[in-house]
């Protein structure tokens, strides 16, 4: 096993506390946003024998495993992180394969800079993902049914909101959401931040199924995003639950600790909460507009002990394991990669002791004999 030394990402949106926390460290005073576990190049894990990027490239096959190899090619298929949201991250939704490929190659042909501003794909891949609690964890996922929030904007009594109130009673529901969420992404822009600010102070005052939306414009005054979030469900994760999304679903998180994982991959299309770009046309391709239940998972246990994340896609399995106080070892050896990491208590991984927010990256094959008392989660591939 390799121990991981992993970079802390400190974006504007980050908690200051919620990682140091964790890591028993001292805050700096600056957010700390995310902390990535893996082989992606913009921050790869570094070990003992160089960053884990270098390692998998020296031989994949013996990294990664025959299986892993021959499925999603010579790479680390997915990127672990601890992610602490301490402001709203922007709204914003991920391209399916094909979408990711065709614009990729669109963007390649026509010559984008992949650092251009206005660059939506920054590779040809994916990028589903899975985001557990650590902490209670608030965020956005999904439409909620045009009805509901035809009655939620009403609530507000703001008459530049009654467009997008009948229109969210008068039209099936795809067509509805599509109007709206289009009508509020190309209003003007003037016209768009008085409305955004009526809206803001409205939600303030009545607080309740309100009060997620008056932090957010807190955050963004003026923005579009806020009245794009209104027609979001709202969810408020427990310690343990879990939500999936998928490719097209909007989402945003708003404040937590979590553990998250996805397909190793930069394509991101955003809706608002941003200053960054926002390719309206694209991003109303790329939407899913159905609405419904945001799906939030509890673990699976097997008898094991294993608690699965069940999702629908390979790239990623993300499981956890709680350990009791004198548990017997477990053996977690696999014929695929994996990255162990601890988020309570100290557990031993071989011969490394864990303490919270401490990781390995296990090579496919290699011995893995977990115990201890605390709670690790297992990051790995199906294949």
């Amino acid at each position: 096993m390799d121990r991981l030394d992993n970079t802390v990402r400190p974006y504007a949106w980050g908690s200051t506390t919620a990682i140091p926390a964790l890591l028993g460290t001292e805050p700096t005073g600056e957010p700390q946003a995310e902390m990535w576990m893996g082989a992606h190049p913009g921050a790869p894990s570094r070990t003992d024998r160089g960053t884990l990027a270098d390692v998998v490239d020296a031989d994949p096959e013996k990294e990664l495993g025959v299986a892993s190899t021959a499925k999603f090619g010579p790479r680390l298929p997915f990127l672990l992180k601890l992610l602490a949201a301490g402001a709203p991250l922007s709204l914003q939704v991920h391209p399916d394969l094909a979408q990711a490929q065709a614009g990729y190659e669109d963007e390649e042909r026509r010559g984008v800079p992949l650092d251009a501003p206005h660059r939506n794909y920054k590779d040809a891949n994916h990028k589903p993902e899975l985001i557990c609690a650590l902490t209670e964890f608030d965020g956005l996922c999904g439409f909620r049914p045009p009805a509901e929030t035809a009655d939620l904007l009403d609530g507000l009594g703001i008459a530049s909101l009654k467009p997008y109130v009948d229109l969210l009673r008068a039209h099936p529901e795809d067509a509805a959401l599509r109007e709206v969420l289009t009508a509020i992404l190309t209003a003007d822009p003037e016209d768009m931040a008085s409305t955004v600010t009526e809206t803001a102070a409205a939600c303030d005052r009545l607080g309740g199924p309100y009060a997620p939306y008056a932090d957010i414009a807190h955050h963004y005054p003026g923005d579009p995003g806020v009245l794009a979030a209104m027609l979001l469900n709202h969810v408020r994760l427990q310690p343990g639950e879990a939500l999936y999304l998928g490719a097209g679903i909007p989402h945003a998180y708003l404040d937590g600790l979590g553990v998250e994982i996805m397909a190793n991959s930069d394509n991101v299309l955003r809706c608002g909460l941003t200053p960054k770009h926002v390719d309206v046309p694209e991003l109303l391709r790329i939407v899913r507009f159905e609405a419904g239940d945001p799906g939030v998972l509890r673990p699976e246990a097997s008898p094991d002990g294993e608690e699965v994340y069940d999702t629908p896609i390979d790239e990623f399995r993300l499981s956890r394991y709680v350990l009791p106080e004198g548990t017997a070892t477990h053996d977690l050896t696999l014929p695929t990669p994996q990255i162990l990491l601890c988020t309570a208590g100290t557990v031993r991984a071989g011969e490394h002791g864990l303490l919270p927010g401490r990781s390995v990256f296990v090579p496919a094959g290699e011995k893995a004999d977990v115990s201890g008392t605390g709670t690790l989660f297992r990051a790995t591939v199906r294949v």
